[in-house]
C-alpha cells in the first residue's frame, strides 16, 4: 500500500517533468499512451500542459494540437486491436492494460445500448476515457464514424482541461488557487461517478438478460 501511495503522489511530478523536458513530444507520448487505455491520467496531463502555456514555455494551440493527435491515435489503437483481434483475445489480456474484465463487460453493454452516443460521451468521462475504444472495435462500428463522436468529445475534454491549467497558474491568492484545484476534482469526480453508476447499471441488464 506505501509503495502504491507513494507512486501516486509521484505521478504528477512526473508527468510534471516529461512535458518540461519534451514539451509537445512529451504531450503527444503521454497522451497517446492514455487514450490507450493506459493509466496516465489526461487529469493531470493537460491542465500541467496549460500552465506550462500560461508561462510561456509552450503554446497552447500547438499543445491543443499534438494532445488530440496523440488522444486520436491512442484511441485508434485499441480500436483496431479489438476489431481486427476480437473479444475473446483482448478478454484474456486484459491484464496488459490494468482493466477488469466487469468493467469493460459493462462498457460492452452500454455501447450496445447506446452506439454512437456512448463513444461521444465517453470521452468526458474521467479515468475511464479509453475504455469505450474496445467495445466499438468489437462491434465493428465504422472508422469515420468512430472517429467523428471520437474526436468531438476529446476536443471537448481537451480544451476544458488544457484552459483550467491556463488559467489556474493566474491565481494569485495560494487558497483561492486551492479553492479552485479542489473544485476541478469534485466536478470531475462527479462526473465520473454519475456516468459510471449508467454503465455498471448497463452491465448488470446485461448480465442478467444473459442468465435467463
Amino acid at each position: 500500500m506505501a509503495n502504491a501511495t507513494h507512486a501516486l503522489i509521484g505521478l504528477p511530478a512526473a508527468i510534471m517533468s516529461v512535458i518540461s523536458s519534451y514539451t509537445y513530444v512529451g504531450i503527444f507520448l503521454l497522451m497517446t499512451l492514455e487514450s490507450a487505455s493506459l493509466p496516465i491520467p489526461s487529469e493531470i496531463i493537460l491542465p500541467a500542459a496549460g500552465a506550462l502555456s500560461a508561462s510561456g514555455a509552450i503554446n497552447i494551440w500547438l499543445a491543443l494540437l499534438v494532445a488530440l493527435a496523440g488522444g486520436i491515435i491512442g484511441m485508434m489503437i485499441d480500436y483496431y486491436i479489438a476489431y481486427y483481434i476480437g473479444k475473446d483475445v483482448v478478454y484474456k489480456h486484459l491484464g496488459w492494460f490494468r482493466i477488469k474484465r466487469k468493467t469493460l463487460e459493462s462498457f460492452d453493454a452500454w455501447f450496445r445500448q447506446n452506439g454512437p452516443f456512448a463513444v461521444f460521451i465517453s470521452r468526458l468521462i474521467p479515468l475511464v476515457r479509453g475504455l469505450i475504444s474496445f467495445p466499438a472495435g468489437f462491434a465493428k462500428m465504422p472508422k469515420a464514424q468512430f472517429l467523428a463522436y471520437s474526436f468531438s468529445g476529446t476536443l471537448i475534454w481537451d480544451v476544458a482541461l488544457l484552459l483550467f491549467g491556463y488559467y489556474a497558474i493566474h491565481i494569485r491568492n495560494v487558497d483561492l488557487l486551492f479553492a479552485a484545484i479542489a473544485v476541478f476534482v469534485i466536478v470531475l469526480y462527479a462526473i465520473y461517478a454519475l456516468a459510471f453508476r449508467r454503465i455498471r447499471a448497463a452491465g448488470k441488464k446485461s448480465s442478467t438478460r444473459k442468465k435467463r
